[in-house]
This record gives structure tokens, sequence and C-alpha cells, in this order.
């Protein structure tokens, strides 16, 4: 017999009823009747627009994609311009979309109106919402010693005006915050940079960033990443060291404008678990400004594979964590399936993850003998209350 059927008198009233997400004690209810079973079609897109999940993509999860094995892709008759990335990401049943400000600019680094205005076309024809505007500040050799850490102080000046450059763009196309994974910050060898002056440097930049971010009404995140294309750390390696900075920054600036952008991947690089983390930035007062979703085995690269392969457990339990904590955001795929069909992948991602977060709110729905049984400390009595809603 199906454990999908749950008894209703277990569902208790929620601490909360305004959230971004429409988790309310009616719609609770629905996931044991409307929403049984495996979720996939339209059934799928219903439970998407009744709990108010947001689901975006990062136009690079649309292809074409290259590496160092591949440098000429992997698909190279795809079309990858970024109205037909756009074009993609719709087909694929999402509905926001993220850019990099690098999409843009001219040669010149200085902001195309032209490409500006076709990219709020493409997003008017197919309906989407722009969520997310990410910094490039590593994809240019310019920038392969660092963007705004840079020890020439004429480089670094250029990534900052290109990064407040960037808050521009992103209000110009509609975006709702801007974020800054600082790939090229950091080092590949001891003794190379001086970390002190390197984080004095960082933190210098994200103010800048931030004040002009928040003048703009938009939101500001940093995104940590362990290491890669670095080889040695990233300028912020951890979630927790990328708060920390953030708080820093808020202090300085007043107000609670900068958080942090939590890649589900980079969280596996070092093994620490995604949705303790997502705890730590509302105990500190960090916003969570977006969240991307993908799919890496603990301790090995950032793989930004398909999400919902992999460890089930530990990706319920952060959906239950995103619940838990309010986070009112966008989830954002972040992926780069290189042999698969990106339209097919994203599309995949997007019906598995739905189905993962369909678990985590089952067991939200009977939180009160979750935190009953989490209070004996015994881990068998937490599984015995979550084991049918995960498997």
């Amino acid at each position: 017999m199906s454990y999908l059927l749950y008894s209703c008198k277990a569902i208790m009233p929620l601490r909360k009823e305004s959230r971004s997400m429409k988790v309310t004690k009616e719609g609770l209810k629905r996931l044991e009747s409307q929403y049984c079973g495996y979720l996939e079609g339209e059934i799928l897109d219903a439970f998407y627009v009744e709990f108010g999940i947001r689901f975006a993509a990062g136009h690079w999860a649309a292809g074409g994609f290259a590496d160092r094995f591949a440098p000429g892709g992997y698909d190279p008759g795809l079309d990858d311009s970024t109205a037909a990335q756009i074009e993609r990401v719709a087909k694929a049943g999402i509905k926001g979309i993220e850019f990099h400000e690098a999409l843009f600019i001219d040669g010149n680094y200085r902001t195309d109106k032209r490409k500006v205005n076709e990219v709020k076309l493409a997003l008017a024809e197919y309906k989407l919402e722009p969520t997310n505007m990410n910094i490039n500040l590593f994809s240019n050799s310019k920038w392969k010693l660092g963007g705004i850490t840079n020890a020439n102080k004429s480089i670094r000046e250029d990534a900052l005006a290109i990064a407040l450059q960037g808050v521009d763009i992103a209000v110009e196309v509609g975006c709702k915050s801007v974020a800054l994974w600082p790939g090229s910050d950091g080092w590949d060898y001891n003794f190379e940079v001086n970390y002190g002056q390197l984080l004095e440097r960082f933190i210098e930049g994200c103010v800048s960033i931030n004040k002009k971010a928040k003048s703009a009404g938009l939101g500001f995140g940093i995104e940590a990443k362990l290491h890669e294309p670095r080889e040695g750390n990233i300028v912020i390696p951890t979630t927790h060291m990328a708060i920390l900075l953030a708080k820093m920054v808020n202090e300085e600036c007043g107000g609670e404008n900068m958080g942090v952008v939590i890649d589900y991947g980079h969280e596996q690089m070092y093994a620490v678990e995604p949705a303790s983390t997502l705890y730590v930035a509302r105990k500190s007062g960090v916003p969570v400004v977006n969240l991307h979703l993908n799919n890496a085995k603990l301790h090995s690269n950032d793989e930004d594979r398909i999400a919902g392969t992999g460890d089930i457990w530990r990706l319920a339990d952060f959906c239950y964590a995103a619940i838990d904590t309010g986070y009112d955001g966008w989830f954002g795929e972040d992926q780069f399936t290189y042999r698969t069909d990106p339209i097919k992948s994203m599309a995949l991602s997007r019906e598995l993850f739905g189905n993962v977060m369909k678990k985590a709110l089952l067991i939200y729905a009977i939180r009160n003998k979750l935190e009953k049984a989490q209070s004996t400390g015994d881990a068998v009595a937490a599984i015995e209350v979550v084991k049918r809603y995960i498997f």
C-alpha cells in the first residue's frame, strides 16, 4: 500500500501564514489528495503555483557548454545567443531567469543598450521574469589575478566600476537582486597573497557595491565556493564566512541589505550540511538573497549536475530548512549538463526538485512530531517520523 496517504490529523497550524511560499494548512492537506503520487506535467505546474515556489534558471543552464576538454563546445550547432537561451528556459517550463551583466556590455565594458532591449523583448515574448544579475569578474583574462581584490589598483578599480555598472544593468533589465561570485579572487599557492590585505580589498569592494545596490532598491549577495577556478581557495571559500562578511558590511552600511547566495553544489564541495547554513544566516540576521540548485558529490568539484539526482535525504532536509526559515526568494538552477539536452535537463531538474520539495512540505506539515523526536536527541526517533515521506 502506498505510503503517500497520510492522516490529515497530523497536520498542525502554521507558525506563520504570510510567506512568499504559500504554505497554508489547506494547501498542506491537498498534498495528500490533489498532489498525491509522483508529480509531473500539469499537476507539477499546479503544485508550483499552489505553494508559490518560484523556480528559475541561469541563462547559462540553457547551453551551450564547453570546458577545457572540449573548448569548442559539446554541441557546436546550438544557438547560444541570449535570446535563444531565454526561449529554451521557457520551453523547460521555467518562469524566471538569471543573467550575467557581461551579456549586456560591449568590447569597451560599456552597457550596450541594444543588447538590453533585445533581452527585454525576449523576456516579454516568452513571459519570463528576470530574477538576479550576476557580476562576471572571472571569464575575461583581465581578471586572472583577481577582480575587486586584484593587487593592481587600476585593475581593481576597473573591476569595481564594472560591478557598479552591473547594478545599473540589473535595474534596466528588471532584476530584483545582484550577486557576486568572486571566482578569480583568491590564491593558488601558499604565501601567494597577504590574506589580510585580500580580505580588506574584498570588504571594501562589497561596501561600495552594497551601497549602490541598496540605493537602487536591489538586494546584494555574495556566493561562496571552496575553490575552482582558483586552486587554493577563493577569497570567500564557505558560506559561513560569506555570512560573517555580509554582517560586517551591513554594520558599516546600515541595514540588512547585503546577504548571501547559497549554491547547493558549492556546499557539497566542503561537505557542510546545506540545511544548517540557512539557519546560520537567519540567526545572524543576514538575508539569503538567492539559492542555486544543482548536484555534486561530496568533497568533489563543482559538478553542476541535474538537481535531485543525489542524496534525497540531504536535499529534502535543505528544502525543509528553506520552508522553516521563511526563505522568500527564487530557487535557481545553476547547472552545466554538458552531454544532455539542455531543455530536457532543465525541465528534469524542475521536476525532481518539485517532488523533493513536496516531501519537505509533507514533513513540515507534521513538524511538531519531528521537533518532539528531535528534542529527545535520538536520531532513530527522528528518522522514524520522516522515513515514509522520503521513500
